[in-house]
């Protein structure tokens, strides 16, 4: 009798488990700025009202950040919850761009040693699925359904569509079947997640939606470029930046005054998929169920390729160490936990979403991972954590100098790698890092790049190499 009432109680406790566990969509845009959204940016030029709800429906925190200001390393974060210097990831996987010297080695690659959210989450009896770009391997062995992923719509080795017009079908994407002739990316990758969630609504999933936009070819929807160019029309006012006045000498020029019409038409066409899937979870029953999270792998375009958008009052913007670069749009709705309309200043990183993810799903996160549990922070409590690293070691496409910084509490230290000088921001009261505080915060310099300089030891971190046959060497930690 003893025996038979325990097996009850285990059965019982198996599913309330499985009632109460959550399912998970994140969504992830390439290079939207922070000051793309209308819920960071009142005045944007941009229309994006159904990203703009999902804000109001949960948290959105002012303070989120990507673990690198390109693409693949913050991806990288994202799947392992880790920092990608562990891994010498520290560029977009191809990137190798020298300047004065030459950058540091790259791993151009997700190796299958590492855990990745997908993998944990399967562990855990969940169906897994991802869209869009993956740019994490160069060959079909390091795509996603050899990390974890059940389902792989459009996920393979470029960063792509680069050229043409691969934003509508055909799409000569070799893990996305073509669909009638002008389809549109962005909308067939939220078809494609809204099948998923339908196929698998009555048990726990993961699915990853990670759009191709808004990254460059800057080609848009016909139709809403029309109605951009018309709104663009009745705008007044310089463009471009100087380049003294807003990156001191660097010679770059930057947006500085959002009006750029086919940009705004694939930030809306992007808005108006992620509404799909939002209103997919609703039709499906599953506003109890499902959580949603919102963010960016990079800053905005902002000082080339057509330099589409402005990030302005932040600094710089993608390949830019700066917050331009780095803090991103970063919203979580999480039933039953998050309450509708709440603001966090806290720090919170891209690495975070895999471990919040797998604790809540009652697994264990195996292996050493940098991101921590959410879930504190997100139930109105504290968040455990005392700094936040970058590494940068390369010369961006856009201009961005090889550099690192570290953030404590509201000051950020940055760290050039050619000569090693830094600059100390107080980003509550200067959010543009346009006042450099080194001089009087001696002490705190010290001690923050003393932090900085750890954490280099600890994750291995490589840097800047001289040119073959090059006498100057760059500076080193």
């Amino acid at each position: 009798m003893m025996l038979k009432k325990w097996s009850l109680l285990v059965a019982v406790t198996v599913m309330w488990a499985q009632v109460q566990a959550k399912s998970y969509v994140l969504i992830l845009v390439d290079d939207l700025g922070y000051m793309d959204i209308g819920a960071y940016n009142p005045k944007s030029f941009y229309e994006t009202p159904n990203i703009d709800a999902l804000a109001k429906s949960g948290v959105k925190f002012t303070d989120g950040y990507a673990a690198n200001p390109v693409c693949s390393p913050t991806r990288f974060g994202i799947q392992t919850g880790r920092y990608p210097t562990r891994k010498d990831c520290t560029n977009f996987f191809s990137g190798r761009r020298g300047g004065k010297f030459a950058s540091a080695p790259l791993h151009d690659r997700l190796d299958h040693d590492e855990v990745t959210i997908a993998e944990a989450l399967r562990e855990q009896g969940y169906a897994t699925f991802f869209a869009g770009k993956w740019h994490l391997g160069p060959t079909e062995e390091f795509w996603p359904k050899k990390h974890g992923y059940d389902v792989n719509a459009g996920g393979f080795a470029k960063g792509g569509p680069y050229g043409g017009k691969k934003y509508f079908s055909p799409y000569g994407n070799p893990r996305l079947s073509d669909g009638p002739d002008g389809e549109h990316l962005p909308d067939r990758l939220a078809t494609e997640t809204c099948n998923f969630m339908e196929a698998n609504k009555g048990k726990p999933f993961f699915a990853m939606l990670s759009f191709y936009s808004v990254h460059t070819p800057l080609i848009g929807r016909p139709d809403l470029v029309e109605k951009y160019r018309k709104k663009a029309g009745k705008i007044s006012g310089q463009e471009f930046g100087d380049e003294e006045q807003v990156f001191g000498k660097k010679p770059r020029k930057v947006r500085i005054l959002q009006k750029h019409a086919v940009y705004a038409a694939m930030v809306e066409a992007m808005d108006q998929a992620v509404g799909k899937v939002m209103k997919k979870v609703t039709e499906l029953g599953l506003d109890d169920e499902v959580v949603i999270c919102f963010t960016s792998d990079n800053g905005g375009l902002s000082t080339s390729e057509g330099s589409p958008t402005s990030n302005l009052p932040l600094r710089g913007g993608k390949g830019w160490i700066y917050e331009g670069g780095i803090r991103e749009p970063f919203i979580v709705k999480w039933p039953g936990v998050t309450k509708a309309g709440t603001v966090s200043s806290v720090p919170v990183m891209s690495t975070d979403f895999m471990p919040t993810f797998v604790n809540a799903s009652g697994g264990k996160v195996k292996a050493k991972i940098d991101g921590v549990d959410l879930m504190p922070l997100l139930k109105g409590g504290e968040l455990k954590r005392e700094a936040l690293f970058w590494h940068y070691p390369h010369y961006s496409n856009q201009g961005g100098f090889p550099s690192g910084a570290v953030r404590m509490g509201d000051w950020k230290l940055v760290e050039r790698y050619e000569d090693g000088r830094v600059h100390l921001y107080n980003l509550k009261d200067d959010p543009g890092e346009l006042k450099d505080l080194k001089e009087g915060n001696e002490a705190l310099v010290k001690s923050m790049r003393a932090k900085l300089h750890a954490w280099y030891k600890e994750t291995d971190a490589k840097f800047l190499q001289p040119k073959k046959g090059q006498k100057e060497k760059p500076w080193r930690p």
